[in-house]
């Protein structure tokens, strides 16, 4: 069966690099969701203003890998504690969020909230937001990592949340 979540921690170059190494996901598309400005740019979205976080659509097949290994992955690469940053990246784009497509995804969603406010020892401060419209980022935002692996951000950031998740779900890596 395939599932797609849509989810938000930090900088989605992370989120998409970790999931683009998972076994079952199928697709995973960076983009903005939960604001009110139609068709974000990014250089929109950094300003903060539009209400955007920066997001992916992760699409996979529950039937490969468990929907939630999915969300407890989400909730291993990023820290869900911090309000609004990850890291060095500050503001409401940055937010910890999830955006369900229903209610069914809505009750998994708090479930997994309640295992990562175990995980991390309280202090959760990950929302659930409507999931309104999904705008795709631009082009050069898909597949980033891979296309820039040498880049500093990628080096510095994306590449320990990587090692992170492969060090705690290495059997559903590819």
């Amino acid at each position: 069966m395939t599932t797609s979540y849509v989810l938000a921690g930090g900088c989605f170059w992370c989120l998409d690099a970790v999931y683009r190494n998972v076994r079952g996901v199928e697709d995973v598309v960076s983009g903005y969701v939960g604001g009110e400005t139609p068709s974000p740019s990014y250089e929109l979205v950094c300003t903060g203003r539009t209400g955007h976080a920066e997001a992916v659509r992760v699409v996979f097949d529950e039937e490969v890998v468990p929907a939630d290994v999915i969300l407890d992955m989400f909730f291993t690469m990023h820290d869900p504690r911090q309000l609004n940053r990850q890291g060095a990246d500050v503001g409401t784009q940055y937010r910890s969020a999830m955006f369900p497509a229903d209610e069914g995804q809505r009750e998994r969603f708090e479930a997994a909230i309640a295992r990562a406010d175990d995980l991390w020892g309280g202090g959760v401060v990950t929302t659930i937001e409507p999931l309104g419209e999904f705008w795709t980022a631009e082009e050069y935002h898909q597949d980033f990592f891979a296309k820039n692996p040498g880049q500093g951000y990628c080096l510095a950031v994306a590449v320990p949340k990587v090692n992170k998740v492969r060090a705690g779900f290495g059997e559903w890596m590819r």
